[in-house]
């Protein structure tokens, strides 16, 4: 994928495919991307302004026109300047204000609300990252392999998204995900390991 390294992992389960990449969310080619955003809308740091830097301030213009969005709820603006490379910004909230503390549990809420609004659309490839890992202070492992459960869950309902990237930010990130994959593969063996 343009701008990504990888696929460094490629897992599939049941006709789903999850592909784990290094480097920055905003270069990827897919048709949303997900933004673990806060209540409020408001694109400061992390991710979120990553987004913000990459696709426009407008985006977070349209997006704090919905706020307040609980935790469990998303919303979908346009890509700004990311278009027509991609199509859509999910902003799933992790947390209810910026830079506050948040959960495993918040995560598997807002992975889970971000992947009903990919159906809802009908979004073939979603590109997610660590939700809730960064100023959020959960885990990476933690993160990824509540995001992992709440896919499979998913897709137990649901084909769309049938492509997942899961996106690590750094090195030392990527080997968290690793880890996660490795032992979410354990306890799933209808999920397998086809790259990596």
């Amino acid at each position: 994928m343009p701008g990504l390294e990888g696929p460094k992992l490629v897992v599939e389960c049941d006709g789903g495919r999850v592909e784990v990449y290094q480097g920055d969310i905003t270069e990827a080619s897919v048709d949303a991307i997900v933004n673990p955003a806060n209540s409020l809308m408001i694109m400061g740091g992390g991710v979120a302004g990553a987004i913000r830097r990459a696709a426009g301030e407008e985006v977070e213009a349209e997006a704090r026109r919905y706020a307040p969005v609980p935790v469990g709820e998303a919303v979908v603006t346009g890509a700004g300047r990311l278009a027509p490379r991609v199509k859509a910004i999910i902003h799933a909230p992790t947390m209810e204000r910026p830079a506050m503390r948040t959960t495993v549990e918040k995560v598997r809420r807002a992975t889970r609300a971000a992947l009903r609004a990919a159906a809802e659309r009908g979004f073939e490839t979603v590109a997610l990252p660590a939700m809730g890992a960064g100023v959020g202070g959960v885990p990476v492992k933690d993160s990824v392999q509540a995001m992992l459960e709440v896919l499979l869950e998913h897709w137990g309902s649901s084909r769309r998204p049938g492509r997942v990237v899961l996106v690590a930010y750094t090195e030392l990130d990527l080997k968290q995900f690793e880890k996660a994959v490795s032992e979410f593969l354990h306890r799933h063996r209808q999920c397998r390991l086809v790259e990596g």
